[in-house]
């Protein structure tokens, strides 16, 4: 591995030495970006707007990888909102519209590690509004800066079915690395799911940043709201910059 070193008693390769004072746990905060914030879900502010968002005619593709299935009432889709914002861990976010101040998806931090300073991305539902925008790409800007900049973690995990060609995109073009796969690693709704790993760590997240927020300045997206430049084209950019 790049990062080990020899024993000087042993002779054997060992990790580098690092600073092993914990993370700070993720708590019910308002995360603030430039056309969503994240705050705590709550059943009775975000039910109805996330219903409509999730639930219609392409239901089951929003739902195809995800624990639960699409719901068959309103009623039974609150109780299900109900006990995600009671969770710790997973602990929920709901992605808000800032200029229609409604829900259009929520996010999770989960797995949450503060000793080892590791902690996960999950969850992740995306409704009808927010799919292929630039909020979609800001939720998950506003997580990586709260886990690594606020709060100390060391290590960003991302996670998906094998078989989720868009999670899998999505990871690679929001930066994190793929590390493998994991074969016959759950049973999920009568099904055998494979599970793609991704992370992302500290020091690339240094290098990553600077990227992300010259992608979502306003000024990096014309009148119709198309981009000027391209989030990777200004990683590669700011990567050529940064070499001596």
């Amino acid at each position: 591995m790049s990062d080990a070193v020899l024993d000087p008693d042993s002779g054997l390769p060992i990790g580098q030495e690092v600073s092993c004072h914990p993370a700070i746990a993720p708590s019910a905060c308002v995360l603030d970006g430039h056309r969503i914030r994240l705050e705590p879900l709550n059943r009775d502010a975000h039910t109805e707007s996330l219903w409509s968002q999730t639930h219609g005619p392409d239901q089951n593709a929003v739902w195809q990888y995800l624990f639960e299935t699409p719901f068959e009432n309103i009623a039974a889709f609150a109780d299900h909102v109900g006990r995600k914002a009671a969770s710790l861990d997973p602990l929920f976010f709901a992605i808000i519209n800032k200029e229609t101040n409604k829900a259009v998806g929520y996010e999770t931090l989960m797995r949450i590690d503060v000793q080892h300073r590791c902690i996960e991305v999950g969850n992740i539902l995306y409704g009808a509004d927010l799919r292929g925008t630039a909020a979609a790409t800001e939720a998950q800007y506003l997580l990586m800066r709260y886990v690594f900049d606020d709060l100390g973690f060391r290590r960003y995990e991302w996670k998906c079915n094998a078989l989720n060609a868009p999670s899998r995109r999505a990871a690679l073009r929001f930066g994190f690395s793929f590390e493998g796969v994991f074969r016959q690693h759950m049973l999920v709704r009568g099904r055998s799911r494979d599970t793609a790993w991704f992370s992302m760590l500290y020091d690339e997240w240094v290098r990553i940043k600077p990227a992300y927020e010259a992608w979502l300045a306003p000024g990096n997206f014309g009148p119709n709201g198309q981009q000027k430049q391209s989030l990777q084209e200004l990683r590669d950019a700011f990567d050529k910059a940064g070499r001596p």
